[in-house]
């Protein structure tokens, strides 16, 4: 009597992805860099895949002021400090983020400029940071957007944060390619790469992958000695500037 055998079970739908370089080294000829993000879709059915690619880089405070116009003169207004921003985005795409899914994943995932995950803290508060007393943005304020716009504004123009509807290229069936350029201001520390696959609307699978940029060699320890210890730093630069400015003079009136 001939036995019926069930089909075997339908294999998960799911993403692999790689970055070519984790661990971007900036020194003092640093330019700039190229990374990609290359991965492949595994799906038994084949059936349309979107794929977004998100890198992030290590948060910061960033300080700004406001344009205030006073008895017909403008002016700075106070300081605040923004905080939780990261100091790199890009989002790269294989087609528009809101062609690809709705508003509200767009925004629980953090996806593109507008959807942008910045923790700015509940509370607002005054810190005082090397004697300047800054107001804390809150992020319950009245005008918690028009600073997070400056924020995204400020860092575009940079060249920090970007957005590329065609930044995701498939280039054979399931096998995907994404570009990073990395500036030569880009901020030094921990980064992260988002590889989200969507279908139908609905992300299905992701992958994480860790890049790091670090200062090697003399930047090194420039850097590290002027983050761990800033008052000194500080006193030894103008000590420095002192010094190369009477050597000058002396040179100059010899002359």
């Amino acid at each position: 009597m001939p036995v019926a055998i069930a089909p075997p079970s339908q294999a998960p739908v799911a993403i692999s992805a790689t970055l070519t370089e984790t661990d971007v080294r900036v020194t003092s000829g640093f330019t700039g860099a190229k990374i990609s993000v290359y991965g492949a879709v595994f799906d038994p059915r084949g059936r349309p895949s979107d794929v977004v690619v998100v890198v992030r880089g290590p948060e910061q405070s960033v300080r700004i002021a406001r344009k205030v116009r006073i008895a017909g003169i403008w002016l700075n207004s106070r300081p605040v400090v923004f905080e939780g921003a990261p100091g790199f985005y890009r989002a790269a795409s294989t087609r528009p983020l809101a062609d690809i899914t709705r508003f509200t994943q767009l925004r629980t995932l953090g996806l593109g400029l507008d959807h942008l995950t910045i923790a700015a803290p509940a509370e607002r508060r005054v810190e005082t940071r090397y004697g300047v007393r800054d107001m804390v943005v809150s992020s319950l304020g009245a005008d918690y957007h028009a600073w997070r716009g400056a924020v995204v504004r400020l860092k575009q123009t940079a060249g920090l944060y970007s957005a590329d509807a065609d930044g995701v290229t498939f280039l054979d069936r399931g096998l995907f390619r994404a570009q990073v350029d990395l500036p030569a201001d880009a901020p030094i520390g921990q980064y992260s790469a988002r590889v989200i696959l969507f279908q139908d609307g609905l992300p299905v699978s992701e992958r994480t992958l860790p890049l790091k940029v670090e200062k090697v060699g003399l930047e090194r320890a420039l850097y590290l000695f002027a983050h761990q210890h800033p008052w000194l730093y500080g006193l030894v630069s103008a000590f420095i500037a002192l010094a190369a400015g009477w050597l000058a003079s002396r040179v100059f009136r010899r002359s």
